[in-house]
């Protein structure tokens, strides 16, 4: 990246959400000791209250993991989560990240993280910037970061983690991805924003299971970035097709909140969800054809990420809980403890887009023309579950 020697190379993660929490601290813990090559600091909006219940939660948390306990008496920052339990102190989600826990994922401790609560101070001089944030809050964070870097003479290079997409129907019907979201945002050129996505569950990958992911990008950056992210426990594979994996990436949620909904209904029927998964797997399939002249198959780290999504990812979760009835529409796609369900958006984004006659196609069985969400079965359902309610 050019950098001169005493010239750390600074690394900055925005949005503090489960996935982007852990990745920024896989890389505090791979590089935190190299002080004077790399520094790594996270942003996250100040102010989030940690709520009394989730607090008392926190402290069992801590005392059950010796590790967590003995570092958090050398720090001196044991007493704050004691008067946070007994409700004599508020915590906020900053200050707990700040010892290594994410409000969004609770259960599973990180390593201590330098935490920015103001987003300039954070993005100024970053030479690589770790989009965690969710699709619905891409634009605009982007858009004042990029009133931030116009002054900038060499661009950075921004790794999206971001799934999820919006809907464009002037002039023509399109869909607009985090990375394209990104680059109008901020002037960074598309060739310095990569994607990275893959079958990844976070605190699975921070407590060291076995992964894989693709980052995908022009060959400048993606084939250094992939030795440079990839460790022993978290394989990295690089790939050339950013917008396939980027749609994937919004579909898989979509389906996924069916997926939960059918675990639930049918009692955890293995029959049922296989069914499911074949039926789902055409629809992306179908989609992403209709999207993308030449579409990168649905095999590999692709089909294995769609399958883990489906399995056990936070949008599987909002579906099952809908599915029970123990949540309601009424309470929104941002759940405590789970961050937001980017599913939703996308399941409304997807229908307006496949709904247009300009992209109709030749029905097969009614030989006539009709826009593509009507071949489209289980998006249709969806939306009208969760969208028209």
């Amino acid at each position: 990246m050019g950098k001169a020697d005493g010239d750390p190379l600074r690394i900055v993660g925005v949005g503090a959400g489960a996935w982007g929490s852990v990745f920024c601290a896989l890389l505090q813990d791979a590089y935190g000791h190299l002080r004077d090559k790399v520094q790594l600091r996270i942003w996250r909006r100040p102010g989030r209250a940690v709520d009394r219940a989730t607090a008392e939660h926190l402290f069992n948390v801590i005392n059950a993991r010796e590790d967590v306990l003995r570092r958090l008496i050398r720090r001196c920052a044991y007493l704050k989560y004691v008067e946070g339990r007994l409700g004599d102190r508020t915590l906020y989600a900053d200050e707990i990240l700040r010892d290594g826990f994410c409000l969004n994922m609770i259960d599973t401790p990180l390593c201590p993280l330098k935490v920015v609560t103001n987003l300039q101070e954070a993005v100024w001089d970053a030479d690589i910037v770790i989009n965690g944030l969710p699709s619905t809050e891409t634009r605009v964070v982007f858009g004042e970061i990029g009133r931030y870097w116009k002054e900038r003479v060499n661009a950075p290079v921004i790794i999206s983690l971001t799934k999820g997409i919006e809907a464009s129907l002037d002039p023509v019907p399109r869909i607009i991805t985090p990375t394209q979201m990104i680059s109008k945002a901020t002037k960074v050129p598309l060739d310095n924003i990569l994607y990275l996505g893959g079958p990844n569950i976070a605190s699975e990958i921070y407590n060291k299971e076995y992964a894989n992911a693709r980052i995908c990008g022009t060959d400048k950056w993606r084939k250094p970035l992939a030795k440079f992210l990839r460790q022993p426990h978290f394989i990295v594979w690089d790939n050339s097709d950013l917008i396939t994996h980027e749609v994937m990436g919004g579909l898989k949620n979509v389906y996924a909140i069916g997926a939960g909904m059918v675990a639930a209904l049918t009692n955890e029927s293995a029959t049922s969800k296989s069914v499911y998964f074949a039926l789902c797997t055409s629809e992306m399939i179908y989609i992403t054809h209709l999207l993308e002249e030449e579409p990168e198959k649905l095999a590999g780290p692709l089909l294995a990420d769609t399958y883990v999504t489906l399995l056990k990812g936070r949008n599987a979760w909002y579906g099952h809980k809908l599915a029970k009835g123990e949540l309601t529409l009424e309470m929104g796609d941002s759940i405590k403890g789970k961050g937001t369900i980017q599913g939703v958006s996308a399941v409304d984004a997807f229908y307006k887009l496949l709904s247009q006659d300009s992209l109709s196609v030749m029905h097969p069985e009614a030989n006539k023309s009709v826009a593509p969400v009507e071949m489209c079965p289980i998006l249709k359902t969806l939306h009208k579950i969760l969208i028209k309610r």
